[in-house]
């Protein structure tokens, strides 16, 4: 009688297909990349020393097969950054905000990093590979969407992220520290109402941006409270710099019905409205009354001082850096969608009108 052998148990090969959980193996995304396990390995852990092409070869099969590090595992030999990636870079608004990520990357031993996305609302993998190769702490995005597809980089390779100031609205699981900008703008066209101003303009920024459709939603609501017909001539969108606010306000001051105030989309745009009412010989606030938007420290410097609505630029970093170190540290938020509140600062630049 002849026994059958037994059969010897299947066992799984460096370079078997999948994993018991239906992923592909490192060593298998290597074989199809082309390299060895160890520069797949780099990739995933986001470690320099790969080449754009290769890294971008093996980032497409890592998204391909679903491969993403274990929720919770350590992350092998962190980078001690923090990075702050604006959509642009030159305004003296980033300037708070810098100051309040640095307030915190100071007192838990990190470097601060900043990036930009040169003036884009929405960032490029490329950025998201330059991210993934500093292997931060935490990242900060400051007025910023990000795209499915780069949140699930970023997720992938277990880097937290926190968006600031949200240009769009945020999908339901993605954290975010902003402001009360309705508040803000229903605050600063009611105290105009309140002064006597009935024909009031405002300048904002791009109308696809959260910020500025928020401010501007206040502005129509105060109007309508207090009893003023919303003229849509008087509403203007620009960009959130000084030219704007300078070329926007001539257009309105050069009505022959021109507004008697004007309520700019933030301090730097202000700057611009006050330089086109100096050129038309208007005075502040006797001729013409101004609100800006922030209260940047130079606010207050300006001739006359800006009565502006302040925004926590500063509190508003260190919550989210706060928030983005908690993440990494698998620490869930209480409240992972924070608005912080605006204030109105009332100074010298808005007055009755014809005083």
């Amino acid at each position: 009688m002849t026994v059958p052998k037994a059969k010897k148990p299947q066992t799984r090969s460096a370079r078997s297909d999948v994993t018991s959980q239906g992923t592909a193996t490192l060593a298998e995304i290597a074989r199809q990349a082309g390299v060895s396990a160890p520069t797949v390995s780099k990739v995933l852990n986001g470690r320099a020393h790969v080449a754009p092409a290769t890294r971008e070869k093996i980032e497409v099969l890592l998204r391909d097969h679903g491969y993403r590090r274990k929720r919770g595992a350590a992350r092998a030999r962190p980078s001690g950054l923090l990075e702050l990636v604006f959509h642009e870079l030159i305004s003296l608004w980033a300037t708070e905000i810098i100051r309040g990520a640095e307030n915190v990357a100071r007192q838990e031993g990190l470097t601060l990093v900043l990036s930009e996305s040169a003036g884009r609302e929405e960032m490029g993998l490329s950025w998201v590979d330059g991210v993934l190769t500093r292997d931060p702490a935490g990242v900060i995005l400051i007025m910023s969407d990000l795209t499915a597809e780069q949140r699930e980089l970023l997720t992938g390779r277990d880097v937290p992220f926190v968006v600031m100031d949200p240009a769009g609205y945020p999908a339901d699981d993605v954290p975010s520290i902003g402001t009360t900008n309705w508040q803000g703008g229903y605050s600063a066209t009611r105290h105009l109402l309140e002064l006597g101003h009935r024909r009031i303009g405002v300048i904002c920024g791009p109308a696809d941006v959260l910020c500025s459709r928020a401010r501007i939603d206040g502005y129509r609501a105060a109007l309508e409270t207090g009893g003023v017909v919303c003229d849509d001539v008087l509403v203007r969108h620009g960009t959130f710099q000084t030219d704007a606010g300078h070329r926007i306000a001539r257009e309105l001051l050069a009505m022959p019905d021109r507004p008697t105030a004007l309520f700019a989309g933030n301090d730097v745009q202000a700057m611009g409205v006050y330089q086109a009412a100096r050129e038309l010989g208007l005075r502040i606030p006797e001729d013409l009354s101004v609100v800006g938007f922030d209260d940047l420290p130079i606010s207050g410097w300006m001739g006359p001082p800006l009565t502006t609505v302040r925004q926590p630029l500063v509190d508003m970093a260190e919550a989210a850096a706060r928030l983005v170190l908690d993440l990494g540290r698998n620490v869930r938020p209480a409240m992972p969608r924070v608005e912080m509140a605006t204030t109105l600062v009332v100074r010298a630049s808005t007055a009755a009108p014809g005083k």
